[in-house]
């Protein structure tokens, strides 16, 4: 055991002495070709220019460009500037590896141009959805593919006030009529969609089949599950309820204006 860990120490000290001889700075000076006993400013200077001077090809100014852009996508805060930044540094490392003859650099910034492309249109198609939200398309035509058909029957109850909450309702045919207000809801209408953002998760109003008619369901769980897979859908959902809320406080408001139901009761009235 002795002469193995004689063995290792002599090799490390002779790693570290070559280490420490290569780093010297009179090794170093003379490696750029200065003379080590008389380095001036000016002397300095001028070799690094000469260096400069030396490696200035169209290749070089590629790849120096490319650098630029790269380094700025490290002080971008927001994405979709940052992949376009991206996608430019690729495209002049492209060029610099294409020029240069280095396949290496070439491909592997070639294969980044497509898939900073391809991330770029994902950020700008969740902008678009976002500014489609807030300008009021609330249309629920995409979640339909996620949703379960189910039908009711005159008289049917979907849900009863303070029941557990655990899944949203779109209507598709037939009428349904909120028991507490007397409100009916068309077809195209959601209910149940605020029980997904209250603390306790149950229903505040009930709702009855007046007509028979046909309902897409969908839990709160896949919900979550499209959020997570979408985070684009959170934003989305946030507005699309927040659009009911104001619906459903205008109506109220204009049935109690009408003298239609006591002011306490609308507190509560919001489907949920």
């Amino acid at each position: 055991m002795e002469p193995s860990s004689a063995d290792f120490s002599t090799i490390l000290n002779r790693i570290l002495d070559t280490a420490a001889d290569n780093l010297r700075i009179a090794k170093i000076l003379v490696q750029m070709g200065l003379d080590p006993s008389n380095v001036t400013y000016d002397a300095l200077f001028n070799r690094l220019l000469e260096i400069v001077l030396a490696n200035i090809t169209l290749a070089n100014m590629f790849a120096l460009v490319g650098a630029i852009f790269f380094v700025a996508t490290l002080l971008m805060q927001t994405m979709v500037p940052l992949r376009v930044a991206n996608m430019t540094g690729c495209t002049f490392f492209v060029a610099f590896g294409a020029l240069s003859g280095n396949v290496a650099t070439f491909l592997l910034y070639l294969l980044l141009l497509p898939i900073n492309a391809v991330r770029l249109r994902q950020m700008l198609n969740m902008v678009k959805k976002a500014r489609i939200a807030t300008e009021g398309d609330t249309s629920m035509e995409w979640l339909k593919p996620f949703m379960t058909e189910r039908r009711y029957r005159r008289g049917d109850q979907l849900f009863k006030k303070d029941d557990a909450a655990t899944e949203m309702f779109l209507t598709i045919t037939g009428k349904f009529l909120v028991t507490e207000i007397g409100v009916e809801l068309p077809p195209g209408r959601l209910m149940g969609e605020l029980g997904f953002l209250t603390p306790n998760k149950r229903r505040t109003a009930t709702v009855e089949c007046i007509e028979d008619g046909q309902v897409l369901t969908i839990t709160y769980d896949k919900l979550l599950e499209i959020y997570f897979q979408n985070p684009q859908f959170g934003y989305y959902f946030l507005v699309l309820t927040s659009q009911r809320l104001l619906e459903n406080i205008s109506r109220l408001e204009g049935i109690i204006a009408e003298g239609k139901v006591p002011r306490q009761t609308a507190a509560s009235d919001d489907i949920a």
